[in-house]
């Protein structure tokens, strides 16, 4: 089994502010504030998390492959 990775490098859509955020391992972020221009990130669809959308590295439960957030 590999080695997950927590550092994750978010880059804002709207300015292209990035910042290297770690990720939680026990729960989802549905939200994340751009400290470039207080954009406020949502997941896209059929992502579950900020980080799968607008992240470097997957989220945690998906770089395991198994469902984030408890989902089916």
């Amino acid at each position: 089994m590999s080695s997950v990775v927590l550092d994750s490098t978010i880059s804002c859509p709207k300015c292209g502010h990035q910042k290297t955020e770690q990720m939680p391992t026990d729960a989802c972020q549905w939200f994340y504030e751009c400290e470039g221009c207080n954009t406020i990130l949502k997941p896209l669809p059929g992502d579950c998390c900020v980080y799968c959308s607008f992240g470097t590295v997957a989220c945690p439960p998906i770089q395991q492959s198994d469902n984030c957030c408890g989902s089916e």
